[in-house]
């Protein structure tokens, strides 16, 4: 597994070093990447949480205005956390108002546990999930904005969580703090169903970057303020991210 993480990720890095902008008279693509390390994985729900050191990739490669936006995931000790693979459209797109609808299968990965004869076997099971999501977002100026998101997540096996509703009000907020150094955060509020159970989260995320640098440092805290989905009440976490940020043309 750990062999199979460290092959990703020589992976990723030569796919995006590979990208060259070679002739501005065309429409570009583009090819965005991040790496991240990072002391737990936290997720955008916090029921799929990893809870341990983690390695994250997310791509962003597309034209125009459709895009596809994988996300993989695994433990730092190289087992499968979660594989994303969003496909996204932006249906409007004016200068003060998007608004981006998008779909992926998905699959988280858990550690489970059978007892077979007396003897406790641990196994790695994959949920499979199908999802979509809608994205209404006004922009105040070019380092804020504020909008709405909802994702919504059906599971595609009867032994996992069946229906699942994400509503959120989220901010975009950039400074910059000095000639060398910016500022992104990115706080929410958002109320979250899964099946019967439901509740209400803040979370912040924090970004600091040096420009013209390609790493940036990366937080995030998020806390129930009243739940009756199991997980812990408060989650954190802190790490550093590598960015690569391509345009290109084909020959």
């Amino acid at each position: 597994m750990k062999k199979a993480a460290i092959l990703f990720a020589l992976f990723f890095l030569h796919f995006f070093s590979s990208a060259q902008t070679i002739d501005t008279t065309q429409t570009p693509s583009f090819l965005r990447g991040q790496i991240t390390a990072t002391n737990n994985g936290v997720s955008l729900i916090p029921t799929f949480s990893l809870g341990k050191p983690a390695v994250l990739f997310d791509m962003n490669m597309g034209k125009g205005r459709l895009s596809f936006d994988p996300m993989i995931r695994f433990g730092m000790n190289g087992k499968p956390w979660t594989f994303v693979f969003w496909w996204r459209y932006k249906l409007v797109q004016q200068k003060k108002f998007t608004l981006g609808l998008g779909a992926h299968p998905s699959v988280v990965f858990r550690d489970i546990s059978v007892v077979d004869n007396g003897i406790k076997k641990d196994y790695l099971s994959a949920q499979r999930y199908f999802a979509w999501e809608t994205s209404p977002t006004y922009i105040i100026n070019k380092s804020s904005n504020i909008g709405l998101y909802y994702l919504g997540s059906k599971g595609l096996s009867k032994d996992i969580i069946q229906n699942t509703a994400f509503i959120a009000i989220r901010s975009v907020l950039n400074v910059n703090l000095s000639n060398k150094y910016r500022l992104g955060l990115i706080p929410q509020v958002y109320y979250l169903k899964m099946d019967k159970n439901d509740g209400t989260y803040a979370n912040i995320t924090l970004n600091l970057y040096k420009k013209k640098f390609p790493v940036s440092f990366n937080a995030i805290a998020s806390k129930a303020l009243k739940t009756e989905i199991n997980g812990k009440g408060f989650l954190w976490s802190a790490g550093l991210v590598y960015n690569v940020n391509n345009t290109y043309l084909k020959r």
